[in-house]
């Protein structure tokens, strides 16, 4: 049985908005961001995108590691994240809204979040050409729950084709915008060639977990260094899945 594999997420790595506003504790600060890598470095863990940490998820390697993940596909996670991650030796999955790119966060305007930008063509081979990896989050981060099942697919089989067409490698990997999503989704994405999906369900990945249903371990703004090894290294996010 392999031991607990933590996936980290995250969204934004940036300086940290005033006070009040919407999804403040989903802004890291650069500094903050740099400190936690140089943390999971020094206790011995190597991060991981999510191709390099597959070996891992289905039992064929064994490791200190994380995975680390990074929604949405902002500019300033090319801009603050990836020199930290290529300093320590770690690579990240950025899963990307293709439908949005070179625009911003338009599905966060209505709930008061300042619009941000998001990588274009140039800003997203940039980041691969760093050693990061991007994965699909949709074309135009719908919620799977609110859409009918054609259009569900489309924004799910869409975006690996066009991240595959922009980037000519193959894109492996999903993320369920929200982490909203039903069994018949997680066959979607099964069926449009992607070999995982992550969630937002808390809890570090256990050998039981459907490879297309994993939950993923959130960092926060306040999330502390003492905080940080207790959600890598101990029950403290496992004690946390399905609410409990």
């Amino acid at each position: 049985m392999r031991p607990p594999i933590p996936i980290l997420t995250y969204h934004q790595v940036d300086a940290t908005p005033p006070r009040d506003t919407a999804y403040r504790s989903l802004v890291v600060s650069p500094a903050t961001f740099a400190r936690q890598m140089g943390l999971l470095k020094v206790l011995g863990y190597q991060g991981l995108s999510m191709t390099a940490l597959e070996p891992y998820l289905r039992g064929e390697k064994t490791g200190k590691v994380v995975g680390i993940t990074l929604d949405d596909g902002y500019v300033n996670n090319l801009e603050h994240a990836l020199p930290v991650l290529q300093r320590h030796g770690f690579s990240a999955t950025c899963y990307i809204v293709s439908g949005q790119m070179g625009g911003s966060n338009m599905w966060d305007h209505a709930k008061g979040v300042a619009p941000k930008r998001l990588m274009n063509a140039a800003q997203l081979k940039a980041w691969v050409a760093g050693g990061q990896e991007a994965g699909g989050h949709t074309r135009n981060h719908l919620d799977l729950l609110k859409i009918s099942d054609d259009l569900a697919r489309d924004e799910i089989a869409g975006c690996r084709r066009d991240l595959q067409d922009l980037l000519g490698t193959e894109v492996r990997h999903f993320c369920y915008p929200y982490g909203f999503h039903r069994p018949e989704h997680a066959a979607m994405v099964r069926e449009a060639g992607y070999t995982t999906g992550t969630t937002t369900q808390r809890s570090r990945t256990h050998a039981a977990d459907d490879l297309f249903e994993l939950p993923r371990v959130p960092v926060l703004r306040t999330t502390s260094w003492p905080v940080l090894w207790m959600k890598v290294a101990t029950r403290y996010e496992d004690k946390r899945r399905d609410g409990r």
